[in-house]
C-alpha cells in the first residue's frame, strides 16, 4: 500500500504544490502507508526548456521535512509499461486538433470538461489513410459510453461518463491519463491525494484502471492555493516558492509552519515538524475551500 506526489517538472514547486505534498504525505503515513515521489516527466519537449527543476522540487521536499520511500520513479524511464498496457485495450486513430474539438457543435461548455465528439471512431480504413497522409494520428480508447463512480475523501461519490480520451498523442508521447494509471497500479499505489481540479478525471482513470485489471485506488482531491484575485496560484502573485521565500529571508520551517496554519493543523507561526502534524491529522477536520494565499 502506498501513497504518492507526483509533480511534473516544468516549474518550481510553490507553495500549493507543497501544501498538496505535505497533504499527500499525512494522508499516507497515518493509514501506515509508504510514501512514493514520482517525477511526471513524459513531456520532454517541455521538460527540457526546464532543466534542473526537478531536482529543486525534490530539495524543496527534502527541506520541509517531507521524506519519501524507496528510489524516485521518473516515466521518462518506463515507456515499456505504457505500450504494453496500451496493447491490451481497444482503441482507434485520431486525427482531431484541440480547437476542433473544441469548436465541435456537439461539444458542451467548459473546454476542459468537453468530452470527445466521436468524430474519428467509425472512420472506414480509406477515411483514415487519408487524414494519416495530412496529420499523424493520437490514439484513444474505445470506451462505449461507460459511466463510472469513485469515492472521494472530501467529495463523496462523483459519477461522470468516460469519454473516448486519447491514450498516445500524435507525437508518439502516452498521455497522462495512460501513465499515471499504469505507474499507480505498478507500484502498488492505492491512494492518491492530489488537487481538486483533477477530481473530473478520477471516474475514468478508475474505469481505465479497471480495464487493465488494476484496483482502482481510493482519492481526496484537496483544496487548491488561489492568489488574492481567486485564480490558481502563479507566478504572478508575487513570492510563491521556496526560491522566492529564501530571496526574503523566509525559512522552509516558516513555510511548513504556513502550510500547517493553513491546514488548521498548527498556530500561526508556530513551529512545527511533519511528525508534529501527524499527530493532529484528521482528514474529516480538513477544510474544503481553496487556500487564498496573500
Amino acid at each position: 500500500m502506498a501513497g504518492r506526489f507526483a509533480p511534473s517538472p516544468t516549474s518550481e514547486l510553490h507553495v500549493g504544490n507543497l501544501r498538496t505534498a505535505l497533504l499527500a504525505w499525512l494522508f499516507a503515513r497515518s493509514s501506515g502507508r509508504d510514501f512514493l515521489v514520482r517525477i511526471e516527466d513524459l513531456d520532454q519537449a517541455r521538460v527540457a526548456a526546464a532543466a534542473g527543476v526537478a531536482e529543486r522540487q525534490l530539495a524543496d521536499l527534502a527541506a520541509l521535512g517531507i521524506d519519501h520511500d524507496g528510489e524516485v520513479v521518473r516515466q521518462s524511464h518506463r515507456q515499456p509499461l505504457y505500450e504494453a498496457a496500451l496493447a491490451r485495450l481497444e482503441v482507434y486513430e485520431c486525427y482531431c486538433s484541440r480547437r476542433e474539438i473544441a469548436e465541435s457543435a456537439q461539444a458542451p461548455h467548459g473546454v476542459s470538461q468537453r468530452p470527445y465528439p466521436g468524430t474519428c471512431r467509425d472512420l472506414t480504413e480509406a477515411e483514415r489513410a487519408a487524414k494519416r497522409a495530412v496529420r499523424p494520428a493520437a490514439l484513444r480508447v474505445r470506451a462505449g459510453g461507460a459511466t463510472w463512480t469513485v469515492t472521494d475523501e472530501l467529495y463523496g461519490l462523483v459519477t461522470r461518463e468516460v469519454d473516448d480520451f486519447v491514450l498516445r498523442r500524435g507525437d508518439g508521447t502516452y498521455a497522462y491519463n495512460l501513465a499515471v494509471v499504469v505507474d499507480d497500479g505498478d507500484q502498488g499505489v492505492d491512494q492518491v491525494v492530489r488537487g481538486d481540479d483533477l477530481l473530473s478525471s478520477a471516474p475514468r482513470q478508475a474505469w481505465l484502471a479497471d480495464q487493465l485489471g488494476i484496483t482502482p485506488p481510493t482519492y481526496a482531491h484537496v483544496p487548491l492555493a488561489v492568489g488574492p484575485d481567486g485564480r490558481r496560484l502563479a507566478k504572478r502573485d508575487g513570492a510563491v516558492t521556496m526560491t522566492d521565500l529564501a530571496a526574503l529571508g523566509v525559512t522552509p520551517a516558516e513555510v511548513l509552519a504556513r502550510l500547517a496554519a493553513s491546514l488548521g493543523l498548527a498556530e500561526v507561526d508556530e513551529t512545527v515538524t511533519p511528525a508534529d502534524l501527524l499527530d493532529r491529522f484528521d482528514p474529516a477536520t480538513l477544510p474544503h475551500d481553496p487556500w487564498v494565499v496573500t
